[in-house]
């Protein structure tokens, strides 16, 4: 089991500790889950998410590399920005991992480029991305997301809060130089910051002094789901393409070839079977992952996540429903052998 740079600041915290991908990582404080999710609707949260994968590729074929190996186009952006992307199983176009590329900088030869996997797929995409450098030994990542997180990040940072919504820059802070985008994965705004290990303790003591309040991968999961992000095991994974997921705009079809091109091409041709939906059910009782969504009676889809939704007081889930579902229709969904009402609402539940 993996441990982050800043284990120790977690451990001195009173935070609960859970294996993630392999890593021992913080569900949650002393405060709570939902304490936590407030604070990064209302204000600021700070998550360590320093098992995420980071990998280093630059020079000469860097570009021509990842164009061949995901599936959305770097053309679309250029150096200083970030890019949301998928790796597919060449053979039925599946979802082996949803990455972001931050394309530091330089262009041709010069070009540089980090890709963040998932921690549980970090070594698929090392495998398809022969040459790449781990960068994860060296920096610990955070994330400070919420309405006020460049407020907080500034009095820190301020070159660091200027980094706008999917922008990449890399600023001094006390002697060392942090790699910032302006991604994240709450549904909020902020950025995520990678800091040398040696620094990470000093600038997480720095962000909490300013009024960042920590926050664990409990609270970072029910933010996902209010968000309705996919997350990858449950709404992207074996079986399922970016267009099951309703994620067709990161693909470039303009591309002449990426991974998994011609079997996506198929799918798409085909149709569109099912398509990943949000449902809403009354009252504080959460859905749950894995409980069947039923039609009429029959089962149509078995739900991809679910949980309460702490900003709207009732429980949400996600699910793989069929195609001609239509938004305000009312299934069922069992809870323990109970059918209960849930309505079929666009996504996001939470709007921001």
């Amino acid at each position: 089991m993996q441990t982050s740079p800043l284990d120790g600041v977690h451990r001195d915290l009173g935070a609960r500790m859970v294996p993630f991908g392999g890593w021992e990582m913080p569900v949650s404080y002393p405060s709570g889950t939902l304490a936590e999710h407030a604070a990064c609707r209302t204000a600021t949260a700070l998550f360590d998410v320093s098992h995420l994968g980071s990998l280093g590729l630059s020079g000469p074929g860097a570009f021509d590399l990842l164009q061949a190996t995901f599936t959305n186009d770097l053309r679309r952006i250029g150096p200083g920005r970030a890019q949301y992307t998928h790796l597919l199983d060449e053979a039925d176009a599946s979802v082996v991992d949803d990455v972001i590329v931050w394309w530091s900088a330089g262009e041709g030869d010069h070009a540089d480029f980090v890709v963040l996997p998932n921690a549980a797929n970090d070594a698929e995409v090392v495998r398809a991305l022969p040459g790449c450098v781990d960068l994860r030994p060296d920096r610990a990542l955070l994330a400070v997301q919420g309405p006020s997180a460049r407020q907080v990040l500034a009095t820190v940072s301020p070159e660091a809060a200027a980094v706008g919504r999917f922008a990449v820059a890399t600023v001094a802070w006390s002697g060392s130089d942090l790699q910032v985008a302006g991604t994240g994965y709450t549904g909020e705004d902020g950025v995520e910051v990678s800091v040398p290990t040696d620094m990470a303790s000093e600038l997480w003591a720095a962000l909490v002094a300013a009024g960042a309040e920590p926050a664990g991968l409990g609270a970072r999961d029910t933010l996902r789901l209010e968000a309705g992000l996919p997350l990858h095991g449950h709404e992207l994974g074996p079986g399922i393409t970016p267009l099951d997921a309703g994620l067709g705009w990161v693909v470039g079809w303009d591309k002449e070839a990426f991974r998994g091109r011609a079997a996506l091409a198929a799918r798409r041709d085909a149709g569109a079977g099912r398509r990943l939906r949000g449902l809403v059910v009354e009252g504080r009782r959460p859905p749950r992952e894995g409980q069947t969504v039923l039609r009429a009676g029959e089962p149509v889809a078995t739900l991809t996540s679910g949980n309460f939704s702490p900003t709207l007081g009732h429980g949400i889930g996600l699910a793989l429903l069929p195609a001609d579902v239509v938004d305000g229709e009312v299934l069922g969904l069992d809870q323990r052998g109970a059918e209960v009402p849930a309505t079929v609402v666009p996504l996001p539940f939470v709007r921001r």
